[in-house]
């Protein structure tokens, strides 16, 4: 899969597909041939708190701090979807209708998820990650802000926070969660400060800048040309010149420690890389922007691609 440059979906299609879905509800009342709920949407339990996220990633961080009192549903919650690029469905919109709580990554990664908002009739609190992170979303911003272990560590307490409003009976349960979760994160915090000490400013190479706020919070150097992991990050392919400077740093004395590979980007650029760091011995570690098949849990996603880093980066000759 390779993500490309983000589809606008205008709010009044949205506001269509709202309407389209309540129709469809309403048609299927006291019929037992009612269609089966969308996996992206299954039946909202009635004494739960309906949590809408934008994808997986932070769904399951919403199920990691609300637990057994919410109902999360991740609108993309498949490897193969792209968040640029995703239009919103019928259920989506139900989902949206009917959550107390959103969570979108903001910064334009997701948009479709605001446009449900904007077009839903009943509104849920929006949690807007990159708002939230306080980092600079200027020109140069980062996305990817459920790389940046603070910024999710401010998401575990505003969930508890917003979850807490909707549900004041529960509220010790929501802030119990969010504390064991965040020790979970001190775990992960700490990994990194052993890669620090290990390998101080050692030189990386990425595909894409998806995982920089786990490397630069480990003190590694990225040495990638900007022009390339641009070029990647929107779809295109980067100028020759800027290819070569990338396929360079896989040899020689000066080789970069390790390559972060965004496995869900595939391109004759960025395979031309990965061969290179093959040839040149340096280790290749896969990141990703979606939970992997079979993992629901951010922490053990996280940590895994940290510990593989780690792994790497002692492997490195």
């Amino acid at each position: 899969m390779t993500f490309r440059p983000r589809a606008t979906l205008p709010v009044a299609a949205v506001a269509g597909a709202v309407a389209a879905a309540l129709a469809l509800a309403g048609c299927g009342q006291g019929s037992s041939s009612a269609p089966a709920p969308s996996p992206a949407a299954p039946a909202q339990v009635a004494s739960t708190v309906g949590v809408v996220a934008s994808t997986d990633v932070y769904g399951s961080i919403a199920s990691a701090v609300g637990g057994a009192h919410t109902h999360v549903t991740s609108i993309i919650h498949s490897p193969d979807a792209d968040p640029h690029q995703y239009e919103a469905t019928p259920a989506d919109a139900t989902a949206v209708s009917e959550a107390k709580v959103l969570i979108q990554n903001g910064g334009g990664y997701d948009d479709f998820a605001g446009k449900l908002v904007a077009a839903a009739g009943a509104k849920p609190s929006v949690i807007d990650v990159s708002q939230l992170s306080g980092l600079d979303t200027g020109a140069d911003f980062n996305e990817h802000v459920f790389y940046s272990l603070p910024t999710v560590a401010k998401l575990a307490d505003t969930l508890s926070a917003e979850l807490s409003k909707a549900d004041p009976a529960n509220a010790g349960d929501y802030q119990a969660n969010a504390t064991a979760f965040k020790t979970k994160l001190d775990g992960l915090n700490g990994k990194l400060a052993a890669i620090k000490t290990a390998h101080p400013g050692a030189r990386i190479a990425v595909t894409e800048p998806v995982p920089l706020y786990v490397t630069e919070q480990a003190g590694l150097t990225n040495a990638t040309p900007e022009a390339f992991s641009h070029a990647i990050e929107e779809g295109n392919d980067p100028p020759v010149a800027v290819l070569q400077q990338t396929v360079a740093l896989f040899s020689g004395p000066e080789k970069v420690s390790a390559l972060l590979l965004n496995g869900q980007t595939e391109s004759a650029s960025t395979a031309q890389v990965e061969q290179a760091a093959a040839a040149g011995g340096v280790p290749v570690v896969k990141v990703t922007e979606t939970l992997p098949a079979g993992t629901m849990d951010y922490v053990t996603w996280i940590g895994g691609e940290i510990d593989q880093l780690s792994t790497a980066l002692g492997d490195h000759r």
